[in-house]
């Protein structure tokens, strides 16, 4: 055991720190979530883990993402979460891919190496590919629901996602779930159940297949992940 997981294995125990050092986990989206997942899961022992984000830092994103400084606009996100996550264990087998997820890629990427999927994608199809892919070959995943427009804390959860409330985002999902991939259940999801301020909607130009956003708390992205991680960890510690 390495000295910095003295604390975890007070609570994982050595066998359960094995499990975490020979686990392979794939993080998609590596935003005010997704970050904050990758994050979590490193300190936890995970021994292996793929990052996926071809986006950059922006100004806007200094509010709710844990790599987005004033000194770090305009870097890359792989790149500076790569960096952290190596810095927080320096044994970590670390694959860094710098792309943004496009429909067809989603497909391939998922394959039954990963233990676990955290899907951080706020675009809605490559997002509904990441997840049919990771249900067709049985592959664990949990993905995220929509944070934005929200404040409340207490109404974040994790179930099924047949079983969201109140989250615009997670209801276009289930339709194209439904209607695409015949898939009405057995995918959990981190979503709040809180109803969203519909006057802190922007519509964007489509780019990247996303078509509009939310404005977001500096909190309630971390807290997805949070649950993300929570979600993963708990998971193979099981196994």
């Amino acid at each position: 055991m390495a000295k910095w997981q003295e604390r975890a294995e007070l609570l994982f125990k050595s066998d359960g720190l094995q499990k975490l050092k020979s686990a392979n986990v794939l993080v998609v989206g590596l935003g005010g979530v997704g970050s904050f997942a990758a994050e979590f899961i490193a300190r936890a022992g995970v021994g292996k883990m793929t990052i996926v984000d071809g986006d950059i830092v922006d100004i806007t994103n200094i509010n709710r993402q844990l790599p987005a400084l004033h000194s770090t606009v305009a870097r890359s996100k792989v790149d500076l979460m790569g960096d952290r996550l190596m810095d927080i264990n320096p044994e970590l087998e670390l694959i860094r891919l710098n792309e943004f997820l496009s429909p067809e890629r989603a497909y391939e990427l998922v394959s039954k190496e990963f233990d676990y999927v955290v899907d951080c994608i706020d675009s809605v199809t490559p997002k509904l590919n990441l997840m049919v892919s990771a249900k067709r070959q049985k592959v664990k995943i949990i993905s995220a629901m929509g944070a934005g427009g929200k404040l409340r804390a207490d109404k974040v959860k994790v179930a099924d996602i047949s079983q969201t409330e109140n989250c615009y985002f997670a209801k276009a999902i289930k339709k194209r779930l439904k209607r695409e991939a015949k898939i009405d259940r057995g995918i959990k999801v981190v979503f709040s159940s809180e109803i969203q301020d519909p006057e802190s909607l922007r519509v964007t130009d489509g780019s990247n297949f996303k078509k509009s956003f939310y404005g977001t708390s500096s909190y309630m992205p971390g807290l997805f992940g949070l649950y993300c991680a929570e979600t993963v960890i708990r998971g193979l510690l099981k196994r």
